[in-house]
């Protein structure tokens, strides 16, 4: 009965979020546009399946998701696991949670991979590129610079850092790369810091970081806890735009020993 009634509020509040959209597009289609929509039934069968599939999604989060991770952070940096966390003034021994650094690269890559609008954009920049870009390469490189933000993320959390040393110096480094990097890659670099955050990524991580700024001494989860989502976004960028300067540094090294 408990996941029924959940999933009945779930259900009307995912309505009441639907509706301005609904409002938006048809009142352009009619009185802006002034033209009929194309099979209607199925439009609404549509929006239908949409308003469903995001009420039992959000079930998912508050029955699964979030719990799991911030289980799994609280289960990491458990004082029986971490062991020796603390050094003798106090201070928190970073090289302790080694494996909150593991399982936050290893969920990271493993959600990217998984991610629906990162598959999306992939198979559209290979089509579009002729087959330059490689829809499992860039994948590939997203996921392993999300898994890098993230494990940089949770050693941020751990020792305690101001979070915008670290943004503004990765965003230097995007910058730089910008320059030197293949002027057809950056937009796609960018635009693969936001694919990034979506449905099945941002759930977990969050989760992970609330708990692991909750378990950690020392750490408030409202400072601590967010902004593994700010490194999730900007590590693809640097990864990204890295996988095609090395793939076009081969290129003409191949093309330099053809020749």
């Amino acid at each position: 009965m408990d996941a029924l009634r959940l999933f009945i509020d779930t259900f009307f509040s995912t309505v009441r979020d639907v509706i301005p959209i609904i409002v938006i597009i048809f009142g352009f289609q009619l009185f802006v546009l002034r033209k009929a929509l194309n099979n209607p039934k199925r439009i609404l069968f549509g929006f239908f399946y949409v308003i469903l599939g995001l009420s039992l999604f959000l079930m998912g989060l508050e029955l699964a998701l979030f719990p799991l991770g911030a289980s799994m952070a609280e289960q990491l940096t458990a004082t029986d696991f971490v062991g020796a966390a603390l050094k003798a003034g106090g201070e928190i021994n970073w090289q302790a949670y080694y494996w909150v650094y593991l399982f936050g690269a290893a969920i990271g890559f493993s959600t990217t991979v998984a991610e629906p609008s990162l598959i999306a954009v992939a198979i559209k920049a290979a089509k579009v590129s002729g087959g330059a870009i490689r829809v499992n390469g860039l994948r590939a490189s997203v996921a392993l610079g999300v898994a890098m933000g993230i494990a940089l993320g949770c050693y941020r959390i751990v020792v305690g850092d101001p979070l915008h040393y670290y943004i503004i110096t990765g965003y230097v480094v995007v910058v730089i790369q910008t320059y030197f990097a293949p002027p057809f890659i950056v937009p796609l670099a960018y635009d693969s810091g936001g694919v990034t955050t979506s449905t099945v990524t941002v759930p977990l991580v969050t989760a992970l970081g609330l708990g692991l700024a909750s378990t950690v001494p020392g750490r408030n989860p409202m400072l601590d806890g967010f902004g593994l989502i700010a490194f999730a976004s900007l590590f693809p960028m640097i990864t990204v735009m890295g996988y095609a300067q090395i793939t076009a540094y081969l290129q003409k090294k191949h093309a330099q020993r053809s020749s």
